[in-house]
């Protein structure tokens, strides 16, 4: 039992020991894993920002656990958040947000902030983060004047604010001189041109050499702030102020300081300013103190350090650079100096070593603080963030303890910036010091009961506890009892038990644990009430300079004071003496004259009972040593040394003691002698060894303690042999090692040499880059020691004393036989001969024998191998030599050598070599255009590897031996590939092997033809010109020809804007192909002087080729089409007028603009070019001299560039200013009695203004003159009162400026005879048409002369409009153009005559100019103008307008004889009249002249050159397509299946040019096509029937019954087929119909002449929608929306559908006979053409005029109704083709004429069961169509009749710029009441809408054949053309010249395939084509339904009824 509890105590032990070393390890593990903070984003030291900006400080750190960031202040307080002002992020961040200049708060945004990282490991610090907010402030910069002697250098200084001066630098300097300015920056080398300015880097401007023409510049400097980025002027100019030197000068500076300090940063550049003047000019010298004396030398200059005048400028700055210059000034004079001291600064870097460190207890610490940069002021080491005073850059810890461990840091600091570095202190071993866990309290008892008081530490070892009462340590007592022990845990718990507590037994309890690494405690006191009691205390002695700490022991409780005293003194009494409340005494720096004494404590309560104890207190002093030494030298050996250690204070008696290397030394050592007195000690050495060397320490003491010192005995000791090497023999591969010692003092230092021969001597250092070679303490190492190691070996010793020692040996390396080369391959040529060697090194004897393949090789049995051996000193080489090799011979020969020490063998692997076979089996496996790849089998290599293939290949026309090509192939690869082959050429091909003896024979030959390929270069000598504004050419050459690789089809041409990154756009030219012929092409419609980016690449059947580089060219410059803007005038003076403007936008400037135009000239005759003046500038402002005094000037601007003058600017208008007048024109002086006299005057030609007044001044010969005022509008005064004497009279005018020129002077005197005279003038005057005019003529006389008048020579015949007045001045009221002419007034009395003649000149609007046309072209129609008479005129507007569309204006200038109309439609017709217009109005129109554009519609070209037919499509070539002379647009093709109902849409924007291929077509199939051609002058559709080829490349045979019988062809008689062809049936047939027509027309129409008031009848209702508005309709248009009419039209419009153009002049019409009507007629609607964006057709105006219809009453004959058919006019029938049989031309029907101005009886036609009576139109009925969109009803007599629809129907959904594109242009067929128009775009099928746009019924003229009928223009122009003279020779070939129209070939039509065309180019005419096949046509006539119906077919040629082209 007692064994079994004895084990589980052991076990529980163990346990314990295990729990116990766990957590120990946990505890050494968790503090191996923590780290302590790194930053990881430390802050900078600066952080400066903008009120405006903002700022974000960043601090990052990293650690185990990871670190708290915190930012506190430079005082250690934590920063907060600042609303709006300062934020701490969680990150770590620092942000400062952008703020208001108000908000700026000094505490905030001007403070020192430090980030403060932490975690459990320690703390560290960041480097002083300076933070300055600057708030944006208003700032100015200016510049002094200096003041600088001549000749002497000035430097300007830019003067800036002090508040922003660290933020505001100089970028440049500005001189100004004369209007000039130039710009230096702040570079370090002079101005390039005269290096007479430089910019220091600090910003000043240094001046060389001024001179007075410096006085004469000014200057300012660029600045810039670093943190807003502006950029501004000083606000003043800086100016030199040159003084000329009086005399001599000696030099002076411009500032009294003798000492300037400077401080830059490291690699800056600046300027050392040493500003001195003087006169002569003094010479500067710069010198640098040398450091640490007054010596100078004078400072180098370099590339780096230049001296520029006075001035030392210094580039890319040194540490270095640092320190004092002096600058000397020196001239003739005198001499001055000024010292500078120049500190350059280097960012400050700081590092620990070690970065970490682990360190036991109680072992020391090192770091070490790495500093780098300048200056550097103090060092500061914190621990934990919290300095500790250490400044030195070492910080040793001499014992770690606990609380050592942390995180360390260094900071060095400067006045601009710290840096800092952090170490972490790791606590190592598994050591922990003593803590306490657990302790007891401060408490206060009563006397009597029993205390316990517990203390619990802890610690690795465990700890010891003991407890002191007031210092003094306790033992077991009776009554104090210490009890402890040892928890599971390892902790220590000690109990201290005081039985029955007295009151003396109060006090400070202390328990203390204590261990080998540390120590820990904890007090506190125990307080007993009683009586005061202090403790006896013991005699205390202290070491003086020690600082004395006594407590007093006091018991009792309370106590009310405790006191010290010192002879019945109360401490303190003097400095060093502290008393603390609770007893403490300290007396600092102990001293034992004044500190050795007697102390009491003494303790008292309130109750005043008291209790005193003496302390003694012994001062004790210790011991000084004066230091000592052996000597100054080191020791040699045998010398005596000394040493002496000496006490010169302290307290006897003193011991000494000396130990060596902390050994003591005793004396009765021999070897030493010691000698000790009261306060010396001796230490002798009589002869001084080796073994003397070493440390000394003399240690003294006394009772104050223990003093040592230390000296170092160096003996010099000079090498000796501990173990000198022998010679040495080892094995090879043996790892050999020799020994080499030696000892002396120094220790000596052991080299290893090798003998570089066989021989001793030239010994060499060992190669230390070999790796087996190594010498350790002495010993030589070799390993894996071979014969190359063998030789003289040197082994040195020394120390520097003596000669050191030396020996030579010998090392052998015993080796078997050794060859180098243990295989290698030896070749050989076949038949040629061969030697084969091996070489054996070793020991000899050494014996060799060969083996060939294994078997032992003999010479005799083969007289080819012959064997000889030749001894070397090294071993022996045998030769093998073979007289001819053969293939055998590849074999591998072995060569054996065998010694005493073993053998060694080595092969030969012997290859015989020859060239290769040729290689076989060359086939092709792939070919292309230009390469073709190639395979092989490989030959035999003979025995050489094959080291490439030659492919050698030709064309077939070459040679081999002249025209050979080869390729490089590895002859690793059997299959390569040709790739530099030319497409389409046939080749031969072959190849051969090479190896390294040369190549074999070529293989067979090969023979391939190459594919064609796209062209493979660009063409070449591309150019483009500009031909015009919008236009370029390009020119191109092809490309080279073996380049084609096939034959050039043509070229495709790219072009786009240079700017634009969007794709080309392509352009295709067809080519001939000839190889030297250069290509063109013109790009139109471009945009003008703009760049364009042109490329060209050609193409051939397989495809384009590259493209070529691109060329960037202009088109032409154009004028500016805008004029200048923000136009303005200013007049300045009464001459001049300043005008300013704005140029151009530049997107409208079409060129560069080179100057600008200012037209000017009086505002009242702006009309006249011929007044205007033209002044031209480049300037955007001019003033305009030489003006018209006070006139309004018009002003216009325009700007030019090299494409001439661009749009003129609005004029302006300006007036110069007033001045004062010319003289008045004249002046007459009339007597009117004896004393009076008419002073009269004209009014100056210059009034200059507006004249206020006149003044008259009358002399009388011999007086004064005196003046009267007359106001300005009265021209004559009477002078009265006048004495008889002559009077002499002038006259002046005057305005607001002042008084004119006198006019001239008259003399007259009083007279009692008065002749008639007349005081007016001859004048002229002008009159506007229809004012009033007075001509004046005030007449003088006594008696009163008779007046009369003469108007154009001849007496005045008075009427109500002309009359003379009673003052005698001549009226015409309204005056005329004729009342124009001369005016004479006459007077007459008995003393005399006068007369006076006025011009009248009548203002009246112009008279209708002549309008011709001079010359069209395509775009353009060129006018001639005339004017009638000379009516004054202003200029011309020319009102001109295309049919059916809009008028146009355009102003000319008078001057203008022709105008030409520009960008005109194609092929159109134009309607052109003129009036002109002066200051008085626009005159008359002239005569509409009609005028036509060049070009037609496209010209349908032949089958056979338009398409090429394949198996499956068919290839369109659209350049077979005549434009006609308008450009092409675009093509719309759609093709079907013949006899298939509906037309599939191919495309409906093909391009023109080039071809276009139908493609996924059937074979052998029959195919409709149908291409529809547009320009701008209007579209053709042709349709063409072909079949594709079979499969095979075969044609078909045409369709089985294509006849017009069933009949086959050798049935039918060869007469018969020709009279049953459709050609010939169907016109005879239709022949007969149309004569039967024809005569119930003529009948019809008969009958209606003599009954034009026949009642109507069924169609009336028709006639009274359309014509009849006045009655039926008064809004005039025609209101499709009746939804009776719907009814009756049979058609129901879609919504949103747009109405068709009314018909153009295309048709025969009797505008041309009524053309008088259409302007004149005031009931005449003013729309002559249809207006397609109004919603009904207004062609008809509103109301209408009463017309007489043949006598029977008035009726309404409503306006617009002039286009009805005309008297005489021809008109056609359908089925009468006159192209077919030019006698049937005769056939043609006539209208008769009207009858005297009535309305006409209609026209010949067939009869109608219901006329109209006013008006009747047999030739406007529309065909019936199969949908019975038309429905048939019956007529009152039964036959069968189409139900008549509207004038117009509705436009289907097509766009409305297709749907008003065309003239509308189209035959009508049909009877009268059917419809004019049908659907004229609509989409629908072919069934719905026929063929055609408008169906089959309107037949189309054009290129195609076509029939004509009567046209008619309803209401469409004021004046359409006439109708054309009939072709008689027109033949049925579809020529184009068909048509019996005027100019319109064609009418008009869109497909399908045309309704979603978009197209930008307004195309103005379309044409149509027919629907019906022949067939129906047919049908249609068999039926009979309408007896004039009209039929158009097929004349001959094969064409079909609608001009079907079949293929």
């Amino acid at each position: 039992m007692w064994v079994k509890l004895k084990m589980c105590v052991c076990s529980v032990v163990w346990l314990t020991l295990l729990l116990l070393m766990a957590i120990v390890s946990t505890g050494v593990a968790a503090e191996d894993d923590t780290v302590g903070p790194i930053f990881v984003k430390e802050p900078p030291n600066r952080i400066d920002f903008s009120n405006t900006t903002g700022a974000i400080v960043e601090c990052r750190a990293r650690g185990s656990p990871a670190p708290d960031l915190i930012w506190v202040r430079a005082d250690g307080t934590a920063v907060g958040d600042v609303p709006g002002l300062r934020q701490v992020l969680p990150n770590g961040n620092l942000v400062f947000p952008p703020f208001r200049a108000e908000d700026y708060r000094q505490e905030v945004h001007a403070q020192v902030y430090i980030c403060l990282a932490r975690n459990s490991v320690g703390s560290i610090h960041s480097k002083d983060v300076n933070v300055r907010a600057v708030v944006a402030q208003s700032y100015a910069v200016s510049i002094m004047e200096e003041y600088v002697l001549r000749g002497n250098a000035a430097i300007l200084k830019c003067h800036i604010p002090s508040f922003v001066a660290d933020y505001v630098g100089v970028m440049s300097w500005l001189i100004f001189e004369e209007g000039d300015k130039k710009e230096i920056t702040s570079e370090l080398l002079s101005d390039p041109n005269d290096g007479k300015y430089l910019v220091l880097p600090s910003g000043e401007l240094h001046i060389r050499d001024v001179g007075p023409e410096d006085g004469y510049k000014s200057y300012q400097c660029r600045t810039r702030h670093r943190l807003t980025g502006e950029t501004r002027l000083s606000a003043t100019k800086g100016r030199l102020v040159i003084t000329e030197p009086v005399g001599s000068k000696a030099p002076t500076f411009s500032t009294d300081a003798k000492s300037i300090t400077f401080v830059r940063e490291i690699h800056s550049g600046f300027g050392l300013l040493c500003q001195a003047q003087g006169f002569p000019v003094p010479l500067v010298r710069w010198y640098k103190f040398i450091e640490g004396s007054s010596r100078k030398q004078p400072v180098t200059l370099n590339d780096r350090v230049k001296q520029v005048s006075g001035t030392l400028i210094i580039k890319e700055a040194l540490v270095e650079d640092s320190g004092k210059y002096l600058c000397v000034v020196n001239n003739s004079v005198g001499g001055e100096s000024v010292e500078t001291v120049l500190t350059v600064t280097a960012p400050l870097k700081t590092s620990i070593e070690p970065a970490t460190q682990t360190v036991d207890f109680g072992r020391p610490a090192l770091f070490t603080c790495r500093i780098e940069g300048n200056p550097i002021k103090t060092i500061n080491w914190l621990k934990d963030g919290k300095d500790f005073n250490h400044h030195d850059a070492i910080l040793r810890i001499d014992s770690v303890k606990k609380e050592d461990k942390g995180m360390y840091q260094c900071f060095i600091r400067n006045d601009q910036e710290s840096a800092g570095a952090s170490a972490e202190l790791k606590l190592g071993g598994r050591f922990e010091p003593p803590q306490i866990r657990h302790s007891f309290t401060e408490q206060t008892l009563n006397p009597g009961p029993a205390v316990v008081l517990k203390c619990i530490a802890s610690g690795n070892p465990t700890p010891e506890l003991s407890w002191e009462l007031d210092g003094k340590r306790l033992q077991n007592t009776e009554r104090f009892q210490v009890g402890q022990y040892v928890t599971v845990d390892g902790n220590v718990v000690s109990h201290l038990n005081i039985s029955s507590i007295h009151t003396n037994d109060g006090g400070l309890y202390k328990c203390i644990a204590t261990s080998k690494v540390g120590s820990a405690s904890h007090s506190a006191r125990v307080n007993v009430y009683g009586l005061p009691f202090v403790r006896p205390m013991d005699k205390h002695s202290i070491v003086a300079g020690d600082t004395l700490i006594v407590h007093c022991p006091v018991a009792g409780y309370p106590i009310d004071s405790i006191v010290w005293e010192r002879e019945t003194r109360v401490l303190p009494i003097n400095r060093k003496q502290k008393v603390f409340p609770n007893g403490t005494l300290v007396i600092e720096n102990v001293e034992r004259l004044s500190d050795e004494a007697t102390y009491t404590c003494v303790a008292k309560n309130a109750q005043g009972y008291a209790d005193r104890k003496t302390l003694e207190v012994k001062v004790m002093v210790l011991p000084k040593i004066i230091p000592f030494m052996f000597g100054d030298e080191s020791a040699h050996l045998g010398e005596y040394a000394q040493a002496t250690c000496t006490v010169i204070h302290g307290d006897l008696p003193i011991s000494f003691e000396w130990t060596f290397n902390n050994h003591v030394i005793s004396p009765r050592n021999p070897a030493y002698s010691i000698t000790h007195s009261k306060r010396s000690s001796i230490l002798a050495i009589d002869a001084v060894s080796a073994n003397h060397a070493g440390n000394y320490t003399c240690t003294t003491g006394n009772r104050a303690g223990k003093v040592e010192y230390s000296t170092v005995l160096i003996v010099d000791v000079p090498p000796r042999w501990i173990l000198e090497p022998t010679d040495k023999a080892f094995a090879q591969g043996s790892d050999a090692q020799v020994e080499c010692k030696a000892d002396g003092f120094p220790k000596p230092q052991v080299t290893w040499k090798r003998s570089e021969g066989d021989t001793p001597g030239d010994y060499k250092d060992l190669k230390p880059n070999n790796p087996n070679i190594k010498v350790v303490d002495g010993t030589l190492s070799i390993a894996n020691i071979q014969k190359v190691n063998e030789g003289y070996y040197l082994c040195e010793a020394v120390n520097g004393i003596g000669s050191g020692l030396s020996a030579v040996i010998l090392i052998s390396v015993q080796a078997p036989p050794q060859f180098e080369i243990k295989q290698r391959n030896q070749t050989a040529r076949r038949t040629e001969p061969a030697v084969l060697q091996c070489e054996a090194r070793g020991e000899k004897p050494i014996g060799i024998l060969w083996n060939m393949n294994n078997k032992r090789l003999d010479p005799k049995s083969d007289n080819r191998y012959t064997i000889r051996e030749e001894i070397l000193p090294g071993g022996v080489l045998s030769d093998l030599s073979i007289k001819r090799t053969e293939r055998g011979d590849s074999a591998l020969f072995t060569c054996v050598a065998t010694n005493s020490f073993g053998s060694d063998d080595t092969s030969i692997n012997m290859i015989i070599q020859e060239v290769p076979e040729a290689p076989y089996g060359l086939k092709v496996v792939d070919k292309s255009g230009r390469s073709v790849q190639l395979s092989w089998a490989a030959p035999y290599d003979g025995n050489s590897p094959i080291k490439k293939y030659l492919i050698e290949y030709k064309r077939s026309k070459g040679t081999w031996e002249k025209d050979i090509d080869r390729v490089l192939v590895p002859g690793s690869t059997t299959e390569a590939g040709v790739y530099s082959l030319h497409p389409a050429t046939t080749y031969h091909l072959r190849i051969v092997a090479e190896n390294e003896l040369g190549t074999s024979e070529p293989s067979d030959t090969v023979t391939i033809i190459t594919a064609e390929e796209a062209p493979s270069a660009p063409p070449s000598d591309l150019k483009v010109d500009p031909l015009d504004q919008h236009t370029l050419k390009v020119t191109w050459k092809p490309p080279p020809a073996q380049d084609w690789n096939g034959e050039i089809q043509g070229y495709y041409v790219g072009y786009k804007l240079a700017s634009s990154d969007k794709v080309y756009v392509f352009e295709t030219v067809d080519i001939s192909k000839e190889t030297g012929k250069e290509h063109h092409l013109q790009i139109v419609n471009l945009k003008t002087y703009t760049q364009y980016s042109v490329v060209v690449q050609a193409f051939n059947k397989i495809g384009p080729g590259p493209i070529s580089e691109d060329v960037k060219v202009h088109t032409a410059e154009g004028v500016p089409s805008a004029p200048p803007h923000d136009s303005l005038c200013t007049t300045l003076t009464a001459q001049t007028i300043r005008v300013s403007w704005v140029s151009p936008p530049l997107a409208s400037a079409n060129g560069v603009i080179k100057s600008y135009k200012v037209i000017y000239g009086p505002s009242d005759t702006w009309y006249d070019e011929k007044t205007k003046d033209t002044k031209i500038t480049s300037s955007s402002e001019t003033i305009l001299h030489g003006l018209k005094k006070y006139t309004n000037y018009s002003m216009e601007v325009l700007a030019t560039t090299s494409g001439g003058d661009g749009v003129r600017s609005t004029p302006i208008h300006c007036q110069t200013e007033q001045d004062v007048p010319e003289a008045p024109t004249d002046v007459k002086a009339l007597v009117m009695s004896t004393d009076s006299i008419l002073v009269s005057w004209r009014a100056p030609t210059q009034p200059n203004g507006i004249v206020t007044h006149y003044t008259v001044y009358t002399q009388m010969q011999g007086a004064e003159p005196h003046s009267n005022k007359v106001a300005a509008l009265q021209m004559s005064y009477s002078a009265t009162d006048l004495k008889p004497a002559r009077y002499d009279f002038w006259v002046t005018a005057s305005t607001v400026i002042g008084e004119g020129q006198p006019s001239r002077t008259v003399s007259t005197s009083p007279n009692t005879k008065v002749p008639a005279k007349i005081a007016s003038f001859d004048d002229s005057f002008t009159a506007t048409y229809k004012e009033d005019v007075k001509l004046p003529c005030l007449a003088v006389g006594v008696p009163p002369p008779d007046i009369t008048w003469k108007v154009k020579g001849a007496p005045l015949e008075t009427s109500d409009r002309v009359r003379q007045l009673p003052e005698g001045s001549l009226f015409i009221a309204g005056v005329a153009r004729d009342d124009a002419g001369d005016y004479t007034c006459t007077v007459e009395n008995q003393f005399g005559t006068d007369t006076v003649t006025h011009k009248l000149t009548v203002h009246a609007p112009p008279f209708p100019p002549t309008v011709t046309l001079h010359s069209s072209s395509v775009s353009a129609l060129s006018l001639r103008l005339r004017p009638v008479n000379a009516t004054p005129t202003h200029g011309y507007t020319i009102h001109y307008k295309q049919e059916f569309g809009d008028w146009e204006t355009v102003q000319v200038s008078n001057q203008a004889t022709t105008y030409t109309l520009e960008n005109l439609y194609c092929g159109s017709r134009y309607q052109v009249y003129v009036t002109a217009y002066n200051g008085i109005g626009t005159g008359e129109a002239s005569d509409v002249l009609n005028a036509r554009t060049r070009g037609s519609k496209p010209i349908v070209p032949r089958a056979a050159d338009f398409m090429e037919v394949s198996s499956g499509s068919v290839t369109l070539h659209l350049k077979q397509w005549q434009d006609g002379g308008c450009p092409m647009t675009h093509f719309v093709v759609e093709n079907k299946k013949k006899g298939a109902a509906e037309w599939n849409q191919i495309s409906n924007s093909v391009k023109p040019g080039g071809n276009f291929v139908v493609l996924d077509l059937e074979p052998a199939t029959w195919y409709l096509l149908r291409i529809t051609a547009h320009n701008n002058a209007g579209f053709n559709v042709a349709e063409y029937e072909f079949a594709t080829l079979t499969v095979t490349g075969g044609t078909v045979a045409p369709l089985p019954g294509s006849g017009i019988s069933s009949i086959t062809n050798a049935e039918i008689p060869v007469w018969l087929k020709a009279w049953l062809e459709p050609e010939v049936l169907v016109p005879i047939l239709a022949t007969i119909v149309v004569l039967i027509v024809g005569i119930v027309v003529i009948c019809v129409t008969l009958a209606r002449r003599h009954q034009p008031q026949r009642l109507r009848g069924q169609k009336d209702v028709y006639y009274d929608v359309v014509y009849n508005q006045s009655m039926m309709n008064p809004a005039g248009t025609l209101d499709k929306r009746r939804p009776s009419l719907r009814d009756e039209l049979g058609y129901i419009a879609p919504p949103n559908r747009k109405l068709p153009p009314v018909p153009g002049s295309n048709y025969n019409t009797c505008d041309r006979i009524k053309r008088g009507t259409v302007i004149s007629n005031s009931m005449r609607s003013p729309h002559s053409t249809w207006d397609p964006r109004r919603h009904q057709y207004e062609d008809l105006r509103s109301g209408g005029r009463r017309v007489r219809r043949g006598g029977s009453g008035d009726g309404y004959r409503p306006a617009g109704m002039e286009d009805e058919i005309c008297p005489y006019a021809t008109f056609h029938l359908l089925g009468f083709r006159e192209e077919m049989d030019p006698t049937k031309a005769g056939l043609n029907f006539q209208t008769f004429p009207h009858g005297n101005g009535l309305p006409h009886a209609g026209t010949m036609g067939p009869p109608h069961h219901n006329s109209h009576n006013i008006h009747s139109r047999s030739g406007s009925q529309s065909m019936p169509r199969q949908n019975n969109r038309y429905a048939r009803k019956n007529s009152q007599g039964g036959t069968s009749i189409y139900t008549p629809g509207p004038e117009y129907d509705d436009p289907a959904n097509c766009a409305e710029e297709d749907q008003y594109r065309n003239r509308y242009s189209r035959p009508t067929y049909g009877r009268a009441g059917g419809p004019e128009y049908d659907d004229p775009a609509s989409c629908a099928p072919e069934d719905d809408q026929y063929t055609g746009q408008y169906g089959t019924p309107y037949e189309h003229y054009g290129s195609r054949p076509s029939f004509a009928g009567s046209g008619r223009n309803l209401n469409a122009s004021p004046e359409p053309p006439p109708p054309p003279p009939r072709n008689q020779n027109q033949t049925p070939n579809g020529d184009g010249n068909g048509s019996s129209f005027n100019d319109s070939k064609d009418s008009n039509e869109i497909s399908e395939a045309e309704c979603d065309q978009p197209r930008a180019i307004a195309v103005r005419a379309h044409n149509t084509k027919d629907g019906m096949s022949t067939e129906e046509m047919r049908k249609l006539i068999e039926r009979n339904e309408a007896t004039n119906s009209h039929q158009q077919f097929q004349s001959s040629g094969g064409l079909t009824t609608y001009d079907t082209v079949a293929v």
